[in-house]
């Protein structure tokens, strides 16, 4: 799809959302550590893991109007909603999961019904069974009208190379659907969880993880419609591309098994979004990527995102044109979204 220019339309494309109330899952199955939601104040909410207080969060994760006039005083007219990660479930019953996973997406559809020119919502789906996946899948599709998923690094710690993930992406590539790749589950989490290092450090990794293991397993050589975006501006991937080459270089005996192209071909074709939080790297990741790859990206509402919505984007000299991309062409192509459907 070819983006026509569209002057001053912010999207948003990284923010996440939950419903304000949740079932209480945990008693319902009888097992597990979902999350539910003890409203403790007026505005706020603890997040409980089970029976352990996981986070606590503010209304702005909850409430769609609440959100729309905080974006306004940042200029950004659209948000792409997911859920938080931590809802993902991928360790649940697969039937459980797609219960929750049906819950989180009919909610996050109503939000975009009632708001159709503030809000894009972005579905989960239950990876650790693909049949059910693609079935939740089809439905976001069909009957909810998201342009897309939003999924884990890994699943129950299998990479996304793994053959039995394949059937799903294929199906995101027949349906049409864009795909938000969001670290999780960081490796080595319980050997470093001082100094907040699991999202400093394990989650630039997990990133990275997942799109080497989706370069050099082949899915992106096998589905080249698939469309593709790593959060975090591709975390440590681009950062480390070079040693990424290399290795593939020096020992394709452990690299390349898979897939025999240099994955430096990849670069250009799939999406990152801007959450660099340094202008020099963002300059590094357009060099890379060219502007029509880089989608306006911001963690809202969470305090490790870019709390002011591209503001040092706009305060770095870069052409109109560059700009605009960014804040709303590239993440218009990655959804393959017409712009009329954004025009006030």
């Amino acid at each position: 799809m070819t983006i026509q220019p569209m002057t001053n339309l912010k999207i948003d494309m990284h923010t996440h959302i939950i419903p304000k109330h949740l079932p209480k899952w945990t008693e319902k199955f009888g097992y597990g550590d979902f999350i539910n939601l003890h409203h403790h104040k007026e505005g706020a909410a603890m997040m409980m893991k089970g029976s352990k207080f996981f986070r606590e969060i503010q209304s702005n994760c909850w409430d769609g109007q609440e959100r729309i006039d905080e974006y306004a005083t940042h200029g950004t007219q659209v948000q792409v909603v997911s859920t938080i990660p931590v809802m993902f479930s991928y360790d649940a019953k697969p039937e459980d999961a797609l219960e929750v996973s049906r819950f989180l997406n009919d909610d996050i559809a109503t939000l975009c019904h009632k708001y159709p020119k503030n809000y894009l919502g972005l579905g989960t789906i239950p990876m650790q069974d693909e049949e059910l996946a693609i079935k939740e899948l089809e439905r976001c599709k069909n009957e909810l009208n998201l342009p897309g998923i939003q999924i884990g690094s890994n699943i129950n710690d299998k990479n996304l190379s793994s053959p039995r993930f394949f059937p799903i992406f294929e199906a995101c590539e027949r349906l049409g659907m864009a795909v938000m790749i969001h670290p999780w589950n960081m490796m080595g989490f319980h050997n470093m969880d001082r100094y907040w290092l699991p999202w400093l450090v394990g989650m630039p990794a997990e990133t990275s993880r997942a799109a080497c293991s989706l370069i050099f397993g082949g899915v992106l050589e096998r589905l080249p419609k698939l469309r593709v975006n790593f959060s975090h501006a591709g975390g440590s991937f681009l950062t480390t591309l070079g040693r990424v080459e290399h290795g593939f270089n020096c020992r394709p005996d452990l690299v390349a098994i898979d897939n025999p192209v240099n994955p430096r071909e990849y670069i250009g074709k799939f999406w990152i979004d801007s959450i660099t939080h340094d202008p020099l790297l963002l300059k590094y990741v357009l060099e890379l990527q060219g502007s029509k790859r880089i989608t306006l990206g911001s963690d809202y509402p969470f305090p490790l995102g870019d709390l002011e919505i591209g503001a040092y984007i706009e305060e770095m000299g870069l052409s109109d044109e560059i700009v605009e991309d960014i804040f709303c062409n590239a993440t218009l192509e990655w959804l393959d979204l017409p712009k009329s459907q954004f025009e006030l």
